[in-house]
Order: C-alpha cells, then structure tokens, then sequence
C-alpha cells in the first residue's frame, strides 16, 4: 500500500527540484514527495482519480500551461482543500507575485536563494516548519 503523499512540489526547473529533493531529503522530510513538472500536472494530480491532499504543497509560479497563481487561486477557492498549506517557492521578486499570491491566500512566499547553501538552508527551514512545527487541522 503506497503512504499518503506529505510534500507535494510543483516545479518546472530540474536543477531547482532536483536541490529542493536533495535538502528535504538530508533532514528526513522527503519520504512521501510527489514532484510534478507543472501547473496542470498538480492540478490533475489535486483534483483527479487521485484526489491528492498532501500536508504541504511547495509551488513554483512561472510555469508551462499553468502557472502556479492559477494552482494557488483554484486550492485556496476550494473549502475542501483551502486548508493545505502553499509555499510559493519562487524567484520572482516581482511585487505583482507577491501580492497577488497573498491575495488568494498563500501561507509563505519565498524567494529562492542564488547560492546553493541558502537555497538548501531555506528549503530546510520550511521543511521542518511545515511538517514538524505547524499544528495543521486534522
């Protein structure tokens, strides 16, 4: 029988997937992780046969298809899902980005760091916030 997905990531860039993996996996956080490439693939993923609810959901904004605005408007829009935690894991530091996603709703909204040690240190921090420190609804 497969776990229930924990994390579920949501990024167009392998390099940037592929670090974010590497730390959550270092600190033990990356067990139950589902990497989709896109939007619409997190979408399907969400809403289709399989009816994900992962316990966190780390998401890219510029994407292929969908962008991650559009994944965040449709969760944070849906009373059965509104209540999973989003962290945008971005680079855009574009404040249109930023206040846009607060307006529908992101918990967290992060800039990814350049330097590969920030990029780990800050990908450890949300991880063990979200899944080890947050008290999330049952």
């Amino acid at each position: 029988m497969n776990k229930p997905v924990e994390i579920l990531l949501v990024e167009d860039n392998m390099n940037d997937a592929e670090l974010t993996i590497r730390a959550l996996k270092k600190n033990n956080l990356a067990n139950h992780l589902l990497h989709l490439q896109d939007g619409e693939e997190a979408l399907n993923y969400l809403y289709g046969k399989d009816n994900g609810d992962p316990r966190l959901i780390l998401l890219d904004l510029k994407m292929p298809k969908v962008d991650g605005l559009e994944v965040l408007k449709k969760i944070k829009s849906d009373p059965a899902k509104k209540q999973i935690p989003v962290v945008v894991l971005t680079s855009s530091k574009e404040d249109r980005d930023i206040i846009d996603s607060y307006e529908l709703g992101v918990n967290a909204y992060i800039v990814k760091p350049v330097e590969f040690d920030k990029f780990i240190e800050a990908v450890t921090h949300v991880g063990v916030f979200w899944l080890t420190l947050n008290q999330s609804p049952s």
